[in-house]
């Protein structure tokens, strides 16, 4: 039944994105030549487009489907299928300009464009409305799918929970098999124990179920192997919660290499097409920024050049990303020789200030230099903020995990920041802002970041 209704989904994505590339490719021509854009070569026949229409329905389904678009993912969030939705319509447009340039296709560039643009909107927004619908029908209890959790300790709870908290997906726990007799009979998570784990496949036997979900904990790993062999007789998915929380200390998941499962416990938050997003937004918000903020820093080096003796800019050596060192950039706020005695973190009340320097703090117009070191390449816009390096050292042995936040890029604001979280508050409080950052990013949230920052994310009162 339910590969049957499977199939059928499938098959109504496939028509829904062949439909909505129809659409897209229509809009785009009478877009392209409707008189909004320059027509230098005339307006081609309808007819004449035929040849690409018929190659953007071939090729768009292919890639979409050698990208996994259409293979069955309840537990794909909806960023995830955005995201992959994005790099395969990307894909399939540069195939679709490699085909057309070998066959000597015409094409407008223009009109190629513009179809991308509505293709992504159009297939984004139909995929969206499944999701709802789907949601909304599995909710009320259509289209479920049974689960069976062996184990009744804390893991199998936890798996109970997850599963049980995210019913749009279309899982619903049936029931659960215990490793203790003891065990059977009781409630794990609103879910009753109905039965021994030997007596799995008396279970299944009995009763329908769709994925036996395996989370038992690490000291009872051995009884895992002969409950795989029995289950291997089975056409039952079944899936494994490794007990391995309490180790996974960022960013941990299973990873493949060269066909070989790894669990990874400690990864990298950011790679591939993530830094190469991110790395694009801060370089173009970046000069944007520097273009609006020109005026404002012009009038700040003349603050700072006309009120103390020395120079306009400081250069501070920060710790960023991997541990690597590079050198903040700041408008001075500070006398020259404010750290004649060592390195001083600084405080509220703070006497090796310039006449500005405490106005510049407040509304941290001392930071709008490090716009260029964004471009450098030494900082993101969004990040934990820099430390330095003598600091640095006593803050690791005094805070589990610290070393963590420097897997990123420092940044000229941050989560941490936006909550208030500056100057002599809490630097364990700071850290676990910082990797609730770096395990939860999205472009998304660092435009969120960005706009509160805007909006006075920096007019802390602990600001200074």
């Amino acid at each position: 039944m339910f590969g049957r209704l499977q199939r059928f989904y499938t098959s109504i994505k496939v028509a829904a994105d062949a439909g909505m590339l129809g659409v897209a490719f229509v809009l785009a021509y009478f877009t392209r030549f409707s008189g909004v854009f320059p027509i230098t070569e005339g307006v081609p026949p309808p007819a004449e487009t035929f040849v690409s229409l018929v190659m953007v329905l071939v090729i768009f389904p292919m890639t979409f489907q050698r990208a996994r678009l259409y293979a069955t993912n309840r537990a794909r969030s909806h960023m995830g299928e955005l995201f992959e939705l994005f790099k395969a319509t990307i894909t399939a447009t540069l195939v679709l300009v490699a085909v057309t340039y070998f066959i000597r296709e015409r094409y407008s560039r223009l009109t190629l464009a513009i179809f991308v643009i509505y293709a992504f909107t159009l297939i984004a927004v139909s995929r969206m409305a499944m999701r709802h619908l789907l949601s909304v029908v599995r909710r009320r209890g259509y289209n479920l799918k049974s689960i069976l959790v062996i184990g009744e300790e804390e893991l199998g709870l936890r798996t109970i929970e997850t599963v049980e908290s995210h019913r749009e997906l279309g899982f619903r726990v049936t029931g659960v098999l215990a490793l203790k007799e003891e065990k059977v009979g009781q409630w794990v998570g609103g879910v009753r124990v109905v039965g021994h784990v030997g007596e799995v496949e008396a279970y299944l036997d009995a009763h329908p179920v769709d994925q036996v979900i395996i989370a038992v904990p690490l000291e009872d790993q051995a009884r895992v192997k002969p409950l795989m062999e029995q289950l291997a007789l089975r056409t039952v998915d079944v899936k494994v919660v490794p007990d391995l929380y309490q180790y996974i200390t960022l960013y941990g998941g299973l990873e493949e290499f060269g066909g070989l499962p790894i669990i990874s416990l400690q990864g990298d938050p950011m790679d591939g097409w993530s830094r190469v997003a991110k790395r694009v937004f801060d370089v173009l918000f970046s000069l944007l920024a520097i273009a609006v903020s020109a005026p404002m820093m012009v009038f700040t080096a003349l603050l700072v050049r006309f009120t103390s003796k020395g120079p306009i800019l400081y250069r501070q050596e920060r710790m960023g990303m991997d541990g690597r060192t590079f050198h903040i950039l700041k408008f001075r706020t500070m006398r020259v020789d404010a750290e004649a005695k060592g390195a001083t973190m600084a405080s509220a009340v703070d006497a090796r200030r310039t006449p500005v320097g405490t106005f510049l703090r407040k509304y941290s117009l001392d930071e709008l230099p490090q716009f260029f070191n964004v471009l450098r390449g030494d900082m993101s816009l969004v990040g934990p903020r820099p430390e330095r390096p003598v600091f640095i050292e006593e803050f690791k042995r005094q805070i589990p995990r610290y070393h963590l936040r420097h897997k990123v890029k420092a940044g000229i604001t941050g989560w941490a920041q936006i909550n208030g979280l500056r100057g002599q508050t809490s630097i364990q409080k700071r850290i676990e802002y910082d990797l609730y950052y770096i395990e939860n990013w999205s472009l998304l949230m660092d435009l969120k970041i960005l706009l509160r920052t805007a909006l006075g994310g920096f007019l802390s009162k602990n600001a200074y």
